[in-house]
């Protein structure tokens, strides 16, 4: 089972920007990194946890809640089996805590489209990012 390790998040002001990072062990020759979806989750006090952004490099694909479009940026660094989360321009609602979530093949279409945390059987321990107005 793939292994993950978040660091990153804190407190910062409206408008302002952080980077979540999320190490990730335990591939197998069936289950590369390049295979596997990797990406985040956010749970705020009182809502369901909902999918943020994923990247899947093999698959060449991204993926990006409307909420977060155009401020959010996924990225992944082959060599050190990492992947990163820049968020720009931040705001009070994107306060929650952040999950780092993996899911090794076979990969499902509907990913992309709605990702379901009950898709993913690998889960990182959950920073914490506080958005202040």
């Amino acid at each position: 089972e793939v292994q993950l390790v978040e660091s990153g998040g804190g407190l910062v002001q409206t408008g302002g920007s952080l980077r979540l990072s999320c190490s990730a062990s335990g591939f197998t020759f069936d289950a590369t990194f390049d295979d596997t979806v990797i990406g985040w989750f956010r749970q705020a006090p009182g809502k369901e946890r909902e999918g943020v952004s994923l990247i899947c490099n093999s698959c060449d694909r991204t993926y990006y809640a409307d909420s977060v479009k155009g401020r959010f940026t996924i990225s992944s660094d082959n060599a050190k089996n990492t992947v990163y989360l820049q968020m720009d321009n931040l705001k009070p609602e994107d306060t929650a805590v952040y999950y780092c979530a993996a899911r090794p093949p076979p990969l499902l279409t509907r990913l992309w489209v709605l990702p379901a945390a009950a898709d993913f059987p690998s889960w990182g321990q959950g920073n914490q990012v506080t958005v202040s107005s």
